[in-house]
Parts: structure tokens; C-alpha cells; sequence
């Protein structure tokens, strides 16, 4: 099957990831006959409806926007999605289930931009999960998706390091900026590239994330909670309790020291772990505003030996 240049494409992606695919795609010239996205939701504190990044940038582009809430249930949708008659569709963290109907609508299937090295972290946060593990590498999988999670054929794939200093954030730049360039190249050589077959060998889940993952447990070891530190920040953030108010940990860095896990080891702030300890460089108590750890000590008066729990 020879693919016309350039492609019909439809593009699904919801969040910020996503942006740099759809920008890609656009600057190559192919033709995005449609954008699809999560519907507008309220946020932040006026709980104003917002359009999704994708959305928005679809916008921008002056490219058609469609936000069904659901395309497993809704049988126009489908019907809809399948008369654009697409040559293929690029899938970049939408969060919406694709039935069997939308995944063989297009002419070459759907492609899914995939943020691990699959099939490790196969799932919805595979950037937090590959950092709190201690992974050295992660990278992108562009896959030809099935009905299955994640457990399409891989198309191409390249790698990024994970390194001691690299953060969700940063991770999450790098990601969408590769996934952006090798979507680009699939679709290039779209009839002609191999589909790889997933090995289970090696595999693993990237569970949602919730608030609680990211209560700190001070039995972990300092280089656990420092890469939990890593991972979850901006969410859920990373916290734990003091006289029953959380203290939300925003900067922190391995230190010197041992002792009972959670206790204040040095004025600084210095808290030990179950192996090790950290230096709380930056918090933010309940209902105030950020500050630095001895900041924080004195003004809650604590003492060495006090304990966070």
C-alpha cells in the first residue's frame, strides 16, 4: 500500500506533550483535516471552562477541533471520525479509549506517541514512574496501536538518559520534543518502515498517579525520596505532616547524616531517612508561602530531634 504525500491526518492529544507532535506534523505540511481533544473543563480557582493545549494550538492553527466525551459509547462520533476519511491518526496522551471501529478507520491505522521504551511502562505516567524506579533511560515509542494497552507493534524508537539531576518536567520537554521529530519520520516512511512485535519480557505498568503518591515515607532512603522529589513535582508534589499540617517539600538534596527516620537532624533542616539523609532546601507549609528549611525551623520554633512524619 503506497501512501499518498502528503498524508490526511487526524491528530489526537489533549495535553502540553502533545503540542509539539501537532506543531511537527503542521510545519511538515501535512494535511490535519481534524484535531481532537479532551472537552473544555473548569480549572483553577474560579473554575473557569478551559480549552485543552491542544485545543488551543489546534486553534491557532485554524484546524477543526472536535471533543467528544466519549468514542467507545458514542456511535456519531465514530461515524463522524470515520468519514474524514484519513490516510492515518497520530495519538499523543489523549486519554480517551479508541474502539477497534476508530482504530482501522484510517487508511494506515493509528500511531500512538509513547513516552517509555516499551513494553517498560506501558500505562498513563510513564515519565514519574520510569524516575521514581531509578530507570538510567527512558525515550519514545512511536507504535501502531491495538486494542490492547500499549501492546501495539513499535515503529521506531530512540532514547533519552535519565540522569541525577533530571526532573519530570525536563523529562517531559525532552520526550515531547523527540516524539515530535520521530512521528515525523514514521509518517515519511509510513508503507515502508517494519512493525516491530512487543516482547512481555520486561514489562511493566505506570499506574496512574494520586495525591498519595506523594506523601513522603521517611523509611525510604534518601535517594528514594530525592527522586520521588524529582518525579512529582509540580503533581501531586511531594509533602508530609507536621502537627497535623502538610509541609509541601518543593527542593531538596542529599545530605549527610542518619538517625530516626523523619527527624530534624540539623537546625538546616536536615531530615533523616531510612537510609541516609536530606536537606529540605525549599518548603512550603500549609496555607503559606514557599521558604527556605531554617526558615520554616524557626519559625515553628523546632528543635533538633523533632520528628516529621
Amino acid at each position: 500500500m503506497t501512501a499518498p504525500r502528503p498524508l490526511k491526518v487526524i491528530f489526537m492529544g489533549t495535553p502540553v506533550f502533545a503540542v509539539a507532535a501537532l506543531d511537527a506534523l503542521y510545519e511538515a505540511g501535512h494535511d490535519i483535516v481534524c484535531v481532537y481533544s479532551q472537552p473544555p473543563r473548569p480549572a483553577g480557582r474560579g473554575h473557569k471552562v478551559q480549552l485543552s493545549p491542544v485545543h488551543k494550538r489546534a486553534e491557532e492553527l485554524g484546524i477543526p477541533v472536535r471533543t467528544p466525551v466519549s468514542l467507545k459509547k458514542d456511535a456519531d462520533a465514530r461515524a463522524d471520525f470515520a468519514a474524514l476519511g484519513a490516510d492515518v491518526a497520530v495519538v499523543a496522551a489523549y486519554g480517551l479509549i479508541l474502539p477497534q471501529a476508530v482504530l482501522d478507520a484510517p487508511k494506515f491505522g493509528c500511531l500512538n506517541i509513547h513516552a517509555s521504551l516499551l513494553p517498560r511502562w506501558r500505562g498513563a505516567a510513564p515519565i514519574q514512574r520510569a524516575i521514581l524506579a531509578g530507570d538510567t533511560m527512558s525515550g519514545i515509542c512511536i507504535m501502531q496501536m491495538d486494542a490492547g494497552l500499549d501492546t501495539g507493534d513499535v515503529i521506531l524508537r530512540d532514547t533519552v538518559p535519565i540522569k541525577d539531576i533530571t526532573t519530570a518536567s525536563t523529562l517531559h520537554d525532552a520526550l515531547a520534543a523527540q516524539g515530535a521529530g520521530l512521528v515525523v519520520k514514521v509518517l515519511d516512511g509510513i508503507d515502508t518502515l517494519p512493525r516491530t512485535p512487543q516482547v512481555e519480557e520486561g514489562t511493566t505498568y505506570a499506574k496512574m498517579l494520586s495525591k498519595e503518591d506523594g506523601r513522603i515515607d521517611w523509611t525510604q532512603t534518601a535517594i528514594e525520596i530525592e527522586r520521588q522529589l524529582r518525579a512529582l513535582n509540580p503533581w501531586p508534589g511531594v509533602w508530609c505532616m507536621r502537627n497535623g499540617k502538610r509541609l509541601k517539600v518543593l527542593e531538596a538534596e542529599i545530605a549527610d547524616g542518619s538517625g530516626k527516620p523523619g527527624a530534624i537532624l540539623h537546625r538546616d533542616l536536615i531530615v533523616a531517612c531510612g537510609e541516609g539523609a536530606l536537606k529540605l532546601t525549599r518548603v512550603q507549609p500549609q496555607d503559606k508561602k514557599p521558604m527556605d528549611g531554617l526558615s520554616y525551623v524557626n519559625g515553628l520554633h523546632l528543635n533538633v530531634g523533632d520528628v516529621l512524619a
